[in-house]
């Protein structure tokens, strides 16, 4: 495993620094942004959040916008951020923002030409926690949380991976992609058109089946232009009812899709979090 530091800024003690290297998952160059906590500095393994981002971000917006930072130091707690898809001149694309590159959807993708690259399930779930555990001071305690389409990406490997995340997290998340615009489209070009296939990848589906619980907490904007056509927090209410799963869904009037919302309310997630990590 070998990692090139693009950059580092010290922050509330710690330290961001952003990274590239060779993905061997999705044959590609990808970058990524970590954060560490000041009790490395001791010699302290802290257990790591896991965050995805939404359609059209990178690794940045969160670091950059959501506040975290401050949280994430008090509780030692290392946040590391994917990039949201695979990159590069011979990466396929498509000219719509909520397909191809900055759209991945954390899903394998089974279909031409996506397949050669778009494997953003294995990078999150295994090659990327692999190179963070072998490469920085951190535990393999893990949470998940992310926005938007990170936000489905989050509560989907967790409920499919329950081993592998004490907790999940999300806000504004597509809860049910299976009939969301963004969902379909997405599940079309990467899965195909067998839709008994795109089921292990919707948050609601797998809510309602679940036999296996992680803890979640889920915030929505009320006031959100997506929230009644590709969001659907609804659905996943419902979904948790049928399994008795232990969701926390909170509606927040007034505040939109925005990083002003997440920034409002980062610091519940990080201490809900952490709550989990450090059990």
């Amino acid at each position: 495993m070998t990692i090139e530091n693009l950059s580092a800024n010290k922050s509330f003690g710690g330290w961001h620094k952003q990274y590239s290297h060779q993905s061997l998952t999705l044959n590609c160059s990808m970058r990524f942004a970590i954060y560490l906590p000041p009790q490395v500095s001791s010699g302290q393994k802290v257990p790591v959040l896991y965050w995805l981002s939404g359609l059209t971000c990178t690794d940045e917006n969160f670091m950059q916008k959501a506040g975290a930072l401050r949280i994430a130091a008090e509780l030692g707690i290392a946040i590391v951020a994917p990039d949201t898809s695979p990159r590069g001149e011979t990466v396929a694309d498509d000219e719509g923002y909520d397909l191809g590159q900055g759209a991945g959807f954390y899903v394998n993708a089974s279909q031409s030409p996506w397949d050669h690259h778009y494997r953003m399930y294995d990078y999150v779930v295994d090659e990327l926690p692999a190179l963070i555990e072998a490469m920085f001071p951190v535990s393999d305690r893990r949470a998940i949380s992310g926005h938007s389409m990170g936000g489905h990406g989050a509560l989907t490997l967790a409920m499919l991976n329950p081993q592998r995340y004490t907790s999940m997290s999300a806000f504004s998340p597509i809860c049910n992609p299976m009939t969301a615009p963004w969902g379909k489209k997405a599940f079309t070009a990467y899965l195909g058109k067998d839709k008994t296939t795109w089921k292990k990848h919707d948050a609601s589906e797998l809510m309602r089946q679940a036999t296996q619980f992680v803890p979640a907490k889920v915030d929505q904007g009320g006031a959100d232009d997506f929230l009644v056509e590709q969001l659907k927090p609804e659905d996943l209410e419902a979904a948790a009812k049928v399994s008795a799963y232990p969701l926390e869904l909170a509606i927040h009037e007034g505040y939109d899709h925005s990083y002003y919302f997440i920034s409002s309310f980062i610091e519940e997630h990080l201490r809900f979090h952490a709550i989990h990590l450090y059990k």
